[in-house]
């Protein structure tokens, strides 16, 4: 268990919300589309109405206080919403990827117990008929697919606000977000509404925010970071929300949108940067930028055709950035910083600090947050007050991860340099040994693999064999235009010159025998990767595992495996 922490009242989840109800009752809190270029805008007085009759729906079941009820969907005004009722009701949340598959999403609300499931926003409702256990109440957000579930609309309507400004205790257990699952089952990660504020308050003294911010949520809501940075950053100063309608929208929901605050990850930064290039040829750019007056005004067409020309605070996580993407970005004016954390700590962390040119580092601790290396592993450990309670109903798995003396073991190697900065080298379970007895660790390979255009996902393996190999997903335009034989072999000689570059920024030990190019996609549903879209290395050795000897026997530098 994390040690206990204490922040002023005023700074508590709840608390900002009745501050904004009163303060800025007028005032949008929330957008969203409701398609055709439509958008429905939900100010801070309807948000509080809304809450505060769902959440007497919630009391009136007379479910015993701190009850789990969980929420599975897509992002959307709604989803906030829900999450925001079970608080002021006294239960707690647990959100849920819509991408889990049944047997994830029934595990999940086996696991925590769940009273009911609201359910928003989904692309297949096929995961629900698998994975709901009969009986279990559902509640139907604005959005949702055509299911049989309580409607929230009629529910808040039919139901008075709950009066007054309820208290929870601030100690307690407020929200347990599920981890996706990389290594295993999911495990649910308890946090209070302190560990929360604490992280907050901790971020916000280097990336300060304001009632003026504006936000775009599309990354998971049931991720650590998009619960953070949206909905509790928004929730504490007060600014303003808007949604994504779908994939196939998103740049003009960006547009819409222009937020001054954005966070994405590394592949969509470098998808940005693949479609400027698409434009305008780096070569072509570069000219048009050195010119003074011209290079201005192509840098803010740039920045405004990706939504960005209004962003201030512009951030990446969840993988490292490749330096040379930052060093693009900063050139337009954006100045991009990486951040660094994950579930158990609230996702906060680390962070480069704005303006900094330094590369290949996570940045300094956030105020309050203390780090260090285990010696004998190389991991890294970090203490502060957004650390979590524990795993629910796992204590055992918690004693693993937290050591007596309240530090958490965050899984990842790296070096901390003389000035404080921390590097992040790999996983520390996913460093494997060459039968030359030399040690790999496949992030960074990875890391730079996946900077090819055509390659949406991989994984680095070779445990015992003379050379490590990587196996590559292509994204999905890629695997359609292979199914030509031209284009195919257009694609082979692409992979081979991006091998060749990619191997020769490498140890000889790390350097790749060969790329082996799967026609099966990674997907959740088939659990090659999680809901986040992280590979499984354990799946994918055991379905792959026994033919990279053969793959790598052939010679070829990039094999076609049929599979």
């Amino acid at each position: 268990m994390g040690q206990p922490v204490t922040v002023n009242a005023g700074d508590l989840p709840l608390q900002s919300l009745y501050r904004w109800e009163r303060e800025r009752r007028d005032q949008i809190y929330l957008t969203q589309p409701s398609g055709g270029g439509a958008v429905q805008n939900i100010t801070w007085g309807e948000a509080g109405e809304q809450i505060r009759r769902m959440a007497a729906w919630l009391q009136a079941q007379g479910w015993p206080a701190g009850s789990r009820v969980a929420i599975i969907g897509k992002n959307s005004a709604h989803w906030i919403l829900a999450d925001l009722a079970i608080l002021l009701a006294g239960h707690v949340s647990v959100p849920l990827y819509p991408t889990f598959n049944g047997a994830a999403l029934a595990y999940t609300l086996q696991h925590s117990e769940a009273r009911a499931c609201f359910i928003g926003k989904m692309d297949d409702i096929a995961n629900l008929r698998s994975g709901i256990p009969v009986g279990l109440p559902l509640i139907a957000l604005p959005l949702a697919p055509a299911i049989e579930a309580l409607q929230w609309s009629e529910l808040v309507q039919a139901t008075a606000p709950l009066e007054g400004t309820p208290a929870p205790d601030p100690a307690g257990v407020c929200t347990i977000i599920y981890t996706s699952g990389t290594t295993g089952k999911p495990k649910g990660v308890m946090h209070s509404f302190n560990t929360i504020a604490w992280g907050i308050n901790s971020a916000t003294r280097r990336i300060k925010m304001g009632s003026t911010d504006r936000f775009i949520s599309y990354l998971p809501l049931a991720h650590v970071a998009e619960r953070m940075l949206i909905e509790q950053s928004s929730l504490r100063y007060g600014g303003h929300i808007f949604f994504a309608e779908s994939i196939d929208t998103f740049i003009q929901d960006l547009q819409r949108a222009r937020p001054t605050i954005f966070f994405s990850v590394p592949r969509l930064w470098v998808k940005f940067q693949q479609g400027v290039h698409a434009k305008l040829p780096q070569k072509k750019l570069d000219r048009l930028l050195a010119l003074p007056l011209i290079g201005n005004m192509v840098r803010l067409k740039i920045l405004k055709g990706l939504g960005l020309d209004q962003c201030r605070i512009a951030a990446g996580g969840a993988a490292p950035m490749p330096a040379d993407v930052l060093r693009w970005y900063r050139r337009l004016g954006l100045d991009l910083v990486e951040v660094y954390g994950m579930t158990e700590n609230c996702a906060i962390s680390h962070a480069s600090l704005p303006g900094t040119l330094k590369t290949g580092t996570v940045g300094l601790p956030y105020d309050g947050v203390q780090q260090r290396i285990d010696p004998s592993s190389g991991e890294i450990l970090m203490h502060s007050g957004a650390l979590m309670l524990g795993y629910y109903r796992e204590p055992e798995q918690t004693a693993a991860t937290i050591t007596a003396d309240c530090w958490l073991r965050t899984g990842d190697q790296g070096s901390i340099d003389g000035d404080g900065y921390l590097n992040i080298t790999g996983r520390v379970k996913d460093i494997f040994k060459t039968s030359k007895g030399k040690y790999v660790a496949p992030s960074p390979l990875e890391d730079l693999l996946v900077m090819h255009p055509d390659i949406e996902a991989c994984l680095v393996t070779g445990a015992n064999l003379v050379q490590p190999l990587a196996l590559v997903m292509l994204s999905a335009d890629a695997a359609d235009r292979a199914a030509s034989a031209e284009s195919r072999q257009e694609l082979t000689d692409s992979l081979e010159r991006h091998l060749t570059a990619v191997n020769a920024r490498l140890e000889p030990h790390e350097r790749l025998k060969c790329l082996a190019v799967l026609v099966t996609p990674w997907t959740p549903e088939n659990g090659f990767v999680t809901p986040t879209m992280k590979v499984k290395r354990r799946r994918i050795e055991e379905s792959y595992g026994e033919r990279y000897a053969t793959w790598c026997a052939r010679g070829e530098p990039v094999v076609w495996t049929g599979a």
